[in-house]
């Protein structure tokens, strides 16, 4: 059935460490990864409690189809409830950690309680114990892996850990795994350092067999990655260029926020593009990026690997930065670059490869960097507090900023709060670019209507990746809408909320739908699980998930309120570009999408909506 129909439950307090069969009830109902490891979440946690508290949880989980031969079937997700927001977390990461996971043979992990000392947990197939991180307490993500893979002679260990950020409990840290693939947003690697978790470290020799019908996977997922092979973005652009396809594509629609979203157009954008990446430098002759790289299982390979300009003022006397690494993906090189109105590559990349490697997310950081050097410029922060002068455009204050941030040294350690929380010490909470807190990806809502309401309604706090309309509202996919139109957004924004809940449970990459869509995904979940993944039960569970985790942020306190935009946006036009004169229309959306969601005025699920979906 695809399902390992096993999970770890660790507690911390105790130091125990116990197997459990998988609720299988909830697994149909819900799927897994972020589904079902929200519903058990959910159940388990009391929605009011304080993030960085004991009494919170921690899961890390898995889908049915990862794993699997189905195409990218490397995700898994990290789920609790998020210090930056108070809302529900879920955060996704790709790489190889996940399928290793599965190939242990278990389905998910719940952490509970407090461990007393730094500890991680070892997994090799059906041993898991919690071992002493005292050595590791202090180090880098890149320092724990290569630590745990030679004390356990085993360079296939897979490893995911957080580094000083979560340890230190910024707000924004994330948890990484392979060196650069995160479960990046909400401050998931804040909480597992509030637990004294630093990493847990998995080898899985037993494969992922118990498919309902392998014939019938085995031909499915091949005709579905030749779907793939022949899409115009899955089969070239995000191979050839990665999601930094979108850098100039965006600015020239006029939706590229720049300077803490002043601007939505950034006369730099050629500077930090994909493009760029791939020209030969002025001042060396070689390249930015080194090649592609693909998660597990992956037929797309939309990762970057960078090297950079090794006479880059950077890193001019720090070695360890000059190798192939990770390189910037569309959102980082937003955030650290156009945010800030810096377009020195070489700078963003230093910066994105700070974040991976004390586990920070990039967007959140870059964003929050954009409100100080607007605080900056206003004469509000002074070159005295913040440690240097930080104007917009400043590539030495961006790369100052992520070392103090990363370290918690000085003003960084303010920083470490997100954008939110320091705006509104100085005065100028209308500054923070957030919803419930949490930092806004790459994409002005004045100039992509339908963005701007999923931002606004995102479970998560703002978030791209939870409707991505951008698909529609650009590219065309499934249909063309028109970006500056809000007329028909409240019904688009909801459909692909939904039908992402479901990707994002199966075990998949959401990017997989940008060739494929919900009948696409559902004869692979019936080929692996159960017949009953129609297409028409699959838009229902995504709803059920969404409605779900809508339920827990109504307990958590949250209120129409936290379903807002900055003022910027709502009142301050765009200036320039396609969506010249215009504002968010967020107050003749909202309404229309509470109603299209069966929601009542305050943003309820009613009793009939949740009777339908069986909540």
């Amino acid at each position: 059935m695809a399902w390992a129909g096993k999970i770890l439950r660790v507690d911390l307090t105790k130091g125990t460490v116990t197997p459990e069969p998988l609720k299988m009830d909830w697994a149909r109902d819900y799927v897994g990864s972020r589904g079902l490891g929200s519903k058990y979440l959910v159940e388990e946690v009391d929605a009011k409690v304080d993030p960085l508290s004991p009494q919170n949880k921690l899961i890390w989980a898995t889908g049915p189809l990862t794993g699997t031969m189905a195409s990218t079937g490397g995700r898994y997700t990290v789920i609790t409830k998020g210090p930056l927001t108070g809302a529900i977390a879920c955060s996704n990461s790709g790489g190889y950690w996940g399928a290793e996971l599965k190939m242990a043979g278990w389905d998910m992990i719940i952490f509970e309680g407090k461990s007393p000392k730094p500890v991680y947990l070892y997994i090799n197939d059906d041993t898991a114990e919690l071992r002493d991180a005292g050595h590791l307490w202090g180090q880098s993500v890149w320092y724990t892996e290569e630590a745990l893979k030679k004390a356990h002679q085993d360079p296939l260990l897979r490893i995911s850990s957080i580094g000083q950020a979560g340890e230190n409990q910024v707000l924004f840290a994330a948890v990484v795994n392979d060196l650069h693939r995160a479960a990046g947003r909400s401050g998931v690697g804040a909480v597992a350092g509030s637990k004294n978790l630093k990493a847990i470290a998995v080898r899985g020799t037993k494969g992922v067999g118990n498919i309902r019908d392998p014939k019938a996977f085995m031909q499915v997922t091949f005709e579905k990655k030749k779907i793939l092979h022949d899409n115009a973005v899955t089969g070239q652009g995000l191979p050839t260029y990665g999601t930094q396809v979108l850098m100039n594509v965006i600015n020239e629609m006029g939706a590229l926020p720049t300077r803490n979203h002043k601007d939505v157009q950034f006369e730099g954008a050629k500077d930090i593009s994909a493009e760029a990446m791939a020209t030969p430098r002025k001042t060396d002759g070689k390249k930015h990026l080194v090649t592609n790289q693909a998660c597990f299982g992956c037929t797309i390979a939309c990762g970057r690997i960078s090297k950079m300009d090794e006479g880059h003022f950077t890193i001019e006397n720090k070695p360890q930065y000059r190798g192939a690494n990770g390189g910037l993906e569309y959102e980082a090189a937003w955030a650290l670059g156009a945010a800030n109105g810096v377009n020195d590559l070489e700078a963003l990349q230093y910066a994105n490869l700070l974040c991976n490697e004390y586990g920070m997310d990039p967007i959140s950081f870059g964003a929050t960097v954009g409100a100080v050097m607007e605080l900056y410029e206003m004469g509000v922060l002074k070159k005295e507090q913040l440690g240097i002068e930080a104007p917009f455009g400043s590539a030495k204050a961006l790369a100052h900023f992520a070392e103090i941030t990363a370290r918690g040294e000085g003003f960084g350690k303010e920083i470490g709060q997100g954008s939110k929380r320091l705006t509104a010490k100085y005065g100028h909470p209308d500054l923070s670019m957030s919803v419930k807190g949490q930092e806004f990806p790459a994409y002005d809502g004045r100039g992509i209507q339908g963005i701007g309401l999923a931002y606004a309604t995102s479970n998560r706090g703002a978030c791209h990746l939870r409707g991505y309309t951008v698909a529609s509202e650009v590219l065309g996919i499934p249909v063309k809408t028109d970006p500056l139109e809000s007329e028909g957004k409240p019904e688009l924004v909801k459909a692909f909320q939904d039908a992402t809940a479901a990707f994002d449970s199966s075990g998949l990459c959401i990017f997989t739908t940008f060739a494929w869509s919900l009948p696409d995904l559902a004869p692979q979940l019936q080929a692996a699980c159960d017949d009953a993944y129609t297409v028409e039960e699959l838009s229902k569970i995504g709803e059920r998930i969404w409605n779900m985790e809508r339920e827990f942020n109504n307990r958590a306190g949250m209120t129409p309120k936290d379903d807002q935009l900055p003022k910027r946006l709502l009142t301050e036009a765009a200036k320039t570009g396609p969506a010249k004169g215009k504002v968010n229309e967020l107050a003749k959306m909202l309404p229309k999408y509470y109603e299209v969601r069966g929601w009542d005025k305050e943003g309820r699920p009613t009793a009939e909506t949740k009777k339908r979906l069986g909540l």
